[in-house]
């Protein structure tokens, strides 16, 4: 269901932008980036965070990771990760497949200036076996997105962002 609500998503707001499928799971950002042939900074993995009583989604560079000092310094409070199944009960999509398209329930979204490094992105598009190509401005404008500086620089070493949580993944 979630990946349908993608394509009606892009269907109606950028017709232009295909989902693009893989036989491979991209459910972390190390698996995303080998299904879909880019390195692992070009995967926009879409964060899912209750700050106070609000949920919202950040979407960063898959090789950054969330400084929880910046989120603190932008929302007034600690973020906390959404638990496994408040993240499909609230988005609609699973976990290793979130994105900021085709939302169960509208959300604030914002990007992080990680994804700026990039022309193009590839965000998860609803499943663990879909993806988009996208600029990232465009992305940003399609979700009616904010741009904020919550993530660290990224390391050198994109092993550690493989999700161990199965939260940061591709989605």
């Amino acid at each position: 269901m979630s990946l349908e609500s993608v394509r009606a998503f892009f269907a109606e707001k950028a017709p232009d932008i295909s989902v693009i499928e893989s036989t491979k799971s991209s459910a972390t950002v190390a698996l995303a980036a080998e299904a879909y042939g880019v390195e692992p900074g070009r995967i926009a993995k879409t964060l899912s965070l209750r700050v106070g009583d609000r949920v919202v989604l950040i979407v960063t560079s898959g090789t950054s990771r969330m400084d929880n000092r910046k989120v603190k310094a932008l929302f007034g409070v600690k973020p906390k990760m959404l638990g496994l199944h408040e993240v499909a009960d609230i988005t609609g999509h699973e976990v290793g497949g979130v994105c900021p398209f085709g939302l169960r329930t509208p959300l604030p979204i914002y990007c992080d200036v990680s994804l700026k490094a990039f022309d193009i992105v590839v965000p998860a598009a609803g499943s663990t076996h879909s993806a988009v190509r996208i600029t990232p401005e465009r992305m940003a404008q399609l979700t009616s997105a904010e741009w904020v500086d919550v993530c660290d620089r990224p390391q050198e070493d994109t092993s550690a962002y493989s999700s161990s949580s199965g939260l940061g993944g591709a989605g």
